[in-house]
């Protein structure tokens, strides 16, 4: 299913072509477009290029794996389940230059994460991220030090057909992409003020 966004302005058709399915296909993804996924991530701008993300990556094919990163999914989030690859993100809390707090690690891996997902999305694969994350469970099964922080959930796989997903998400899967206006986002001399190029 291919939900295009209707744009004011033109932007590039990997940008335009992006969405959020929950639909997906349990087919598994080529390990060399994983490792480009990857390598999208590490070619990410950084703060001092500290790079302060870390991924936990489980393939469909390992079972036992896949099975420990999905366990760390809140319930809304099982439809995941049918993903290619499920990823576990997680940031470094402080500069390793300096040991002081790294404000923007956050910034910087919602980065990695963007680059991933064009370079996902040029192979024909759907990336949807997600908050619902249990992160104590996150940071107990998977041993993350105090050091870090687990953040959010990554999966990917192929367009999936939407009949698959539970009643309750496949009218929100077929309906119309929205977004607020540039007005009420971009500002300029004040805030709230639109900027109105």
């Amino acid at each position: 299913m291919d939900k295009p966004a209707a744009t004011d302005h033109p932007i590039h058709e990997l940008l335009a072509h992006r969405w959020s399915p929950r639909a997906l296909d349990p087919r598994p993804i080529p390990a060399d477009q994983i490792r480009s996924i990857f390598e999208a991530a590490r070619w990410s701008a950084s703060s001092f290029n500290e790079q302060p993300w870390s991924f936990i990556v489980a393939r469909r094919e390992d079972r036992e794996q896949f099975a420990r990163v999905a366990g760390c999914l809140m319930s809304g989030n099982k439809w995941a389940e049918n993903a290619g690859l499920l990823i576990l993100t997680v940031v470094k809390r402080t500069f390793t230059r300096n040991d002081s707090p790294n404000r923007v690690a956050h910034h910087d891996l919602g980065l990695a994460a963007a680059g991933m997902t064009l370079q996902a999305e040029h192979f024909g694969l759907r990336v949807h991220q997600m908050a619902g994350v249990e992160l104590d469970k996150v940071r107990e099964t998977f041993g993350v030090p105090d050091s870090h922080e687990p953040v959010t959930a990554i999966a990917i796989g192929y367009p999936g057909d939407v009949d698959s997903l539970p009643e309750g998400l496949r009218e929100p899967e077929r309906a119309p992409r929205e977004r607020k206006p540039q007005s009420e986002f971009v500002f300029a001399g004040e805030w709230n003020r639109p900027a109105g190029f």
